[in-house]
């Protein structure tokens, strides 16, 4: 897509949403030329796939789960903002995987060989309260790994994972301490790991790299 498709200001900055609707916390893979897109969606919307071939054009294509049951309180209004907590989606051994927090109950996973679908039922990986943003890692040797923050937004702590993704091994080591700390992304470029992290706060935060 040329640069007014997007919205270009001509000062650096874009105008124009991509999608003029409340997408939180999203996350998104590349496979190929296709870009596949999640985000938090809380309960009530369940969690919606979008797809786009230049990130600009995006279409709902699936949906990751259509209700939760962990908790009967989602079933009422009396858990408004509970459920999904920003989702990460990747790709490995040939399937879509899906992982989020919520607030009071746990941290779950998903899988598809489709991104439309069907998607397993939630796997729930650790009952535990407080956690969120989760993103897990599977490295060159065939290690897994996993990566979250703690509600109230820190500190980072990575744990070992099974190779299925379905289990945590360890306890976790705390890797990092900030000021807001939330949003664990977890990479590997050309030998190096990096973690991405939002930090700051919602109105006035910015972007570590570690």
């Amino acid at each position: 897509a040329d640069r007014a498709s997007w919205g270009d200001q001509g000062d650096g900055t874009f105008k124009n949403p991509v999608l003029n609707a409340d997408y939180s916390d999203p996350d998104i893979v590349r496979v190929e030329k296709d870009f596949y897109m999640v985000a938090s969606e809380f309960h009530y919307m369940g969690m919606p796939v979008l797809h786009s071939r230049d990130l600009v054009n995006w279409t709902i294509i699936g949906q990751v789960y259509n209700r939760l049951d962990m908790n009967p309180a989602y079933d009422t209004l009396r858990l408004y903002g509970g459920g999904s907590w920003a989702p990460s989606i990747r790709y490995h051994d040939k399937k879509f995987w899906v992982y989020f927090c919520t607030p009071d109950d746990g941290l779950y996973m998903s899988t598809a060989t489709d991104p439309a679908g069907p998607w397993a039922p939630l796997h729930e990986v650790k009952r535990i309260g407080s956690w969120e943003d989760p993103c897990p890692f599977w490295d060159d040797d065939g290690n897994a790994y996993l990566g979250h923050s703690i509600l109230g937004a820190g500190p980072i702590i990575i744990h070992k994972m099974s190779p299925d993704g379905t289990r945590l091994l360890d306890d976790g080591k705390t890797v990092y301490n900030g000021p807001g700390a939330e949003g664990t992304k977890l990479y590997k470029r050309n030998g190096y790991y990096y973690i991405w992290i939002p930090e700051g706060g919602v109105s006035g935060g910015w972007q570590t790299v570690l």
